[in-house]
């Protein structure tokens, strides 16, 4: 089932979509209908683990400077003695999600991995989109070291959202949520993006591990190469969202997922 080509062309599939605000999930589904890849293949869903991350890994390289000082092992003489993002609340922010996931986590895979459903859920999520650019919530937090616990754990609970319903998008799920309650684009982003790392690692690290046995030579090469591709175009396309995030509105991606939408919508009927 896997080659070289298709293993290029998910690992830029998982490295443009996965931090983006259009869903990763949803555009993995859509394409492996379109390269006519059946739904229940078990070595494509360990592959789809595989170059998650290496997306996961081009946030460790951007924010790792953040990410040390989240353990103590950096310090910003700016902030000292000034309030300042910790793990209190990424863990927080990934608490909803986490027992959301470990409750639902079968159910999700058995009834709603389709792409009827992830083509719904690329309009639902637009709409989303929509009323958070046009909220008028006070920005209470310019910054990301400005977010409050209270602002952390709503951004978790609309973090459900993705974890539910594939094709929702995580990161367009938890940046919505964050400006609905009162976090700026630029720090919403940032605080979806690390608040990825340790929820994601931990759901590939499981899945790896009960799917270890699959790793014959014979697809190595192949899930190296997925990997490798999907963590260099993550890099750039999180360092290109990261520097459009301030001016970009989120109803352009939501225009897209439109788009997107109907046009899978057209090919699933016809």
């Amino acid at each position: 089932m896997l080659s070289y080509w298709v293993s290029i062309i998910l690992g830029i599939v998982e490295g443009l979509t996965e931090f983006l605000p259009v869903s990763s999930t949803g555009h993995m589904i859509l394409t492996q209908a379109l390269l006519g890849i059946p739904e229940e293949n078990e070595m494509l869903k360990v592959f789809e683990v595989v170059i998650q991350l290496g997306a996961i890994m081009a946030i460790v390289v951007l924010y790792w400077k953040r990410i040390l000082r989240l353990f103590g092992l950096q310090k910003d003489p700016e902030r000292t003695g000034k309030k300042q993002l910790n793990l209190i609340h990424i863990l927080i922010g990934i608490l909803p999600a986490g027992i959301a996931g470990l409750l639902l986590n079968h159910w999700v895979d058995k009834y709603l991995f389709s792409p009827k459903t992830v083509v719904l859920s690329l309009i639902v999520g637009g709409i989303l989109l929509i009323i958070a650019e046009k909220s008028t919530t006070p920005k209470t937090a310019v910054e990301l070291d400005d977010i409050s616990y209270k602002q952390a754990f709503y951004i978790g609970l609309y973090q459900i959202l993705a974890v539910v319903w594939p094709g929702f998008s995580r990161s367009g799920a938890t940046i919505a949520g964050g400006m609905l309650t009162g976090v700026s684009r630029g720090a919403s982003a940032d605080f979806t993006f690390i608040m990825a790392v340790p929820l994601m690692f931990a759901a590939s690290g499981l899945s790896l591990l009960k799917s270890y046995h699959m790793f014959t030579m014979d697809i190595v090469g192949f899930f190296a190469v997925g990997f490798i591709v999907s963590f260099i175009v993550a890099l750039l396309a999180v360092v290109t969202f990261i520097k459009l995030v301030s001016t970009m509105k989120l109803t352009y991606f939501a225009y897209y997922r439109f788009a997107v939408a109907i046009l899978f919508a057209i090919y699933f009927i016809f």
